[in-house]
């Protein structure tokens, strides 16, 4: 009788450290003292920069795991679903308008980079000669679609109706004096048309992805003194009601952090440029 008391008593004792263990573990998942941090982004620059960012907050004890996607609907829909802690592939306005238009409730939690749009040739090269009926393709979404269409107007292209300023769409063109053909692609598929249209206005990070920098091969690119580059600075983004997430406000100090910055600065010459 007395034997089997004790063996229960060892038993209790046994699940009690087994208990108190995978507490210990949990806690890790998501407490101040590390733990993992999963982040939607795309590939270049994104998740080159968020590799750079891997080693330091192992240092910290945080486990940096990085999903990349190739588009930039689904990185917004796995954070709001709460299957990823952030994402990081966007500006703010790409933000606000996803939100209002798909319902979903993204917030800003830090501003890292921003990448100057471009325009490069195409089956022409000479911006000042652009022949008339040149076709020009351009990001068919809401914000970035009036980004080109600004730098379009900034180099003397085209002229927008007064006032259509950040929601721009081509249907604001007021004057078109070389009868343009505005060509509306999903951004990712733009570059893939460099050889069928006379020009191309690229995002930075798929211009990065075919292998060119808006300093060194566009043709007309945004400022890092423009407003643009306020406007259009990238972001971590979380859902609503995370922006305290331990794990997060560790990412985003990393990332605004010398190390990233010097990073950012030394790979990418000018064609990513840090946010301060």
């Amino acid at each position: 009788m007395k034997k089997k008391v004790v063996e229960k008593k060892v038993l209790a004792v046994v699940l009690a450290v087994v208990l108190a263990a995978g507490t210990l573990t949990a806690c890790g998942a998501s407490g101040k003292d590390g733990g993992t941090i999963t982040v939607a982004a795309t590939e270049v620059p994104h998740a080159e920069i968020l590799e750079a960012a891997k080693p330091i907050l192992a240092e910290q004890g945080w486990d940096l795991q990085v999903t990349v996607f190739n588009d930039y609907v689904q990185p917004n829909e796995v954070v709001e679903a709460g299957d990823f802690d952030c994402n990081y592939f966007q500006h703010t306005p790409y933000l606000d308008s996803f939100n209002e238009e798909r319902g979903t409730h993204l917030v800003n939690v830090g501003e890292i980079h921003y990448e100057p749009l471009g325009i490069y040739g195409g089956t022409e090269s000479d911006l000042a000669n652009i022949s008339d009926g040149a076709t020009i393709a351009i990001p068919n979404d809401t914000t970035n679609e009036a980004r080109a269409l600004l730098l379009l107007q900034d180099n003397g292209i085209l002229t927008l109706k007064e006032g259509a300023g950040i929601e721009a769409t081509k249907n604001d063109i007021a004057d078109n004096p070389h009868n343009i053909e505005i060509v509306e692609l999903e951004a990712a598929q733009v570059a893939r048309v460099i050889g069928e249209t006379s020009f191309v206005v690229l995002n930075g990070n798929y211009a990065l992805q075919a292998g060119l920098n808006a300093q060194t091969d566009a043709l007309a690119y945004e400022t890092s003194d423009s407003e643009a580059a306020k406007t259009y600075v990238n972001v971590i983004v979380v859902k609503e009601g995370n922006e305290n997430n331990a794990g997060v406000k560790a990412l985003v100090d990393v990332l605004k952090s010398d190390d990233i910055e010097k990073f950012i600065n030394d790979k990418y010459q000018g064609s990513v440029v840090p946010f301060n």
